[in-house]
């Protein structure tokens, strides 16, 4: 597999918790993986195909060898350890399989709820930083996940727009009244940039929202396929004492046109059942899916030489670092 820089950074590819004692099939940047626990509960990540004669892994199954753990393969019963070397090969009982016999091990690791993979043998230390994460006072909940039929930097554009609020949601975040959208400041930072002085009039901006008010947000891109956005509405609007809110987007960029996205909400909100809170997130994403998935190219615009181009205006402004970051970093999965 030839490496490319989306192949350095970590991406999500499941819900932890959907990862149990079965192997589970998932797709990252148009590569087959299949996910296992090991004897240890730690998640694996490896290429859905058994070195032997290429069946999926995922058809198969893991077994319990004393306080061992190895993956099955459905065709001939090869197991693997949890290294990814060949334990067993039932054909041959006094065969001992040499270190060769292995099968494609990625990086993975659990945050946010999620298992996170890197492609690449070196890249990024870790998957991105989600700050609300390491507040104590602040409740987490995931959202999802959705399969979109469009590119990963699409969605992370989407998100990072205030100028469709009135229109995609309106009655929920925006209202045609209240489309201006006023000057903010954009900022390049280490491993992105961060959008501030951001200000929408919105009718309900969250499940406390009671009635109408201004809400302030501060967006951040932090990866390829990941942003933050931070909302602090008036505190008058609330019927949350001090409401404050951080979601997290984050994407898996299965194929250049295809996505699987979550939401990871942060709250100060400890009295509302998860099924409300994933509602509301639920409400707003899926009035954003069919125009995201009616968008042409799929692919987002990126490089200036691009067959297409679209017209920009001073309210895209986070739009047109993100495709600078985008340029910068050299992606070009889910890019033209």
């Amino acid at each position: 597999m030839t490496s490319v820089v989306e192949h350095r950074h970590w991406h999500p590819v499941s819900l932890a918790s959907a990862v149990g004692e079965q192997p589970v099939a998932v797709q990252l940047l148009d590569e087959a993986l299949v996910l296992w626990r090991d004897a240890q509960g730690v998640v694996q990540a490896w290429a859905d195909r058994c070195p032997h004669r290429g069946a999926a892994l995922s058809m198969g199954c893991v077994r319990r060898v004393g306080s061992d753990a190895q993956l099955e393969c459905p065709y001939h019963g090869w197991r693997f350890a949890g290294s990814g070397q060949v334990a067993v090969v039932p054909a041959l009982p006094g065969f001992v399989p040499p270190a060769s016999h292995r099968a494609t091990v990625f990086a993975a690791a659990e945050r946010y709820g999620l298992v996170w993979v890197r492609l690449a043998a070196e890249g990024e230390a870790s998957p991105p930083a989600f700050a609300a994460e390491d507040e104590a006072r602040l409740r987490k909940v995931n959202c999802g996940p959705y399969d979109v039929a469009t590119s990963a930097p699409r969605i992370v554009e989407n998100f990072l727009d205030m100028a469709h609020f009135g229109f995609v949601h309106e009655g929920w975040l925006g209202d045609r009244g209240h489309t201006a959208v006023a000057d903010y400041r954009v900022d390049i930072t280490p491993t992105g940039f961060l959008a501030t002085g951001c200000r929408a009039w919105q009718p309900q901006s969250s499940v406390h929202a009671q009635g109408g008010a201004d809400v302030d947000y501060t967006y951040e891109v932090n990866a390829p396929y990941t942003a933050v956005l931070t909302k602090v509405p008036d505190a008058s609007t609330v019927a949350l004492a001090d409401f404050r809110e951080s979601i997290a987007l984050f994407i898996c960029p299965v194929s250049p046109e295809r996505s699987r996205v979550w939401f990871r909400l942060a709250m100060n909100d400890f009295e509302s059942p998860d099924e409300r809170l994933q509602a509301f997130q639920h409400t707003i994403f899926t009035q954003d899916q069919p125009v995201l998935e009616s968008q042409r190219p799929r692919c987002l615009p990126v490089s200036t030489s691009s067959p297409v181009q679209e017209l920009h205006c001073a309210a895209d402004r986070s739009a047109a670092a993100y495709r600078r970051h985008l340029r910068d970093l050299g992606i070009t999965f889910g890019t033209c």
